[in-house]
C-alpha cells in the first residue's frame, strides 16, 4: 500500500503537513468532516498544493517529519516545483 505526504493550504494561507493513504478521501475530510485535523477544521477550505507518493508508513512518516521542520520559504519552494500548484 503506498502513502503519500501532502501538503494543503488553509483558507488563512498557512501550510498543513500531513499523511494518508488516499489524499482525495483525506481533503474531503479536511474540509468536511470531524475527522480533519484540529488545525484545519478552523481554517476551512484547504487546497492540496502538493503531494508526492512515499513506499510505506515509515518513510511516509519521516518525510512528514521532515517537511513539517522546513520554513514556511521551503515549504513554497518545494510546493512551486510541484506540477499540482
Amino acid at each position: 500500500m503506498s502513502y503519500f505526504v501532502y501538503i494543503v493550504k488553509c483558507y488563512d494561507n498557512t501550510l498543513y503537513t500531513g499523511i494518508a493513504t488516499d489524499v482525495t478521501r483525506r481533503l474531503d475530510e479536511h474540509n468536511n468532516a470531524d475527522k480533519g485535523a484540529k488545525y484545519t477544521k478552523v481554517r476551512r477550505p484547504v487546497k492540496l498544493v502538493y503531494s508526492e507518493v512515499q513506499a510505506d508508513r515509515s518513510s511516509a512518516s519521516k518525510r512528514e517529519y521532515f517537511i513539517k521542520k522546513l520554513s514556511r520559504d521551503k515549504k513554497l519552494q518545494l510546493i512551486n516545483q510541484s506540477s499540482l500548484q
